[in-house]
């Protein structure tokens, strides 16, 4: 398990990559979701329900970044691709206009990644993708980002994502998303 070193007040002791019992810990998870994204808390109670689903899916796993004394800081989880998940329908119609329906099948989708602000930009989100994903029995990895200009997706395209579609509108969401997709594995730097 990659381990990273603290800073000051910030972050006490290491921070330590490993396997999450999402379920268990969906609370604290949306939490530093929360912080990252800035919800609400109608919001929270939304993506509670959206999560607790998601891990019923086959294959559906998940890793946690916690600190010494045991707070989660960041987390990652994701499933095999299924056409038939609400998530496809949306960017289907976005992927098949620029001939990348097909990533679609026979892909790793990562449902989620968030560190909490006070943690980013020390590596911890770069090992939670990739530890995820190295383990994923699928040939290639896809995902939605805010489409915009973010640390986040500077990370994505350093790891070998490319934009396969922009300016995907999801229902409610107030800004556009970027669908993104890489081969496996990642590439590391």
């Amino acid at each position: 398990m990659p381990r990273f070193p603290g800073q000051g007040h910030r972050n006490p002791g290491d921070v330590v990559i490993g396997p999450l019992d999402l379920a268990a810990r969906v609370d604290e998870a949306l939490a530093v979701q929360a912080i990252a994204f800035g919800l609400g808390a109608e919001e929270v109670a939304v993506r509670r329900q959206i999560v607790l689903r998601h891990l019923t899916y086959p294959g559906a796993r998940s890793l946690g970044a916690t600190t010494a004394d045991g707070r989660l800081v960041g987390f990652v989880y994701g499933m095999p691709n299924d056409r038939t998940h609400w998530w496809s329908t949306v960017v289907e119609p976005y992927l098949r206009s620029r001939g990348h329906d097909g990533w679609l099948d026979n892909s790793f989708v990562i449902t989620e990644l968030h560190v909490h602000p006070r943690y980013q930009n020390h590596g911890i989100g770069r090992s939670l993708i990739t530890g995820i994903t190295d383990s994923a029995a699928e040939p290639r990895s896809i995902l939605s980002a805010i489409d915009t200009d973010s640390p986040a997706r500077g990370l994505y395209h350093s790891l070998g994502y490319e934009d396969l579609a922009r300016q995907v509108l999801f229902p409610s969401a107030p800004k556009p998303y970027a669908v993104m997709g890489a081969p496996l594995p990642l590439r590391r730097r």
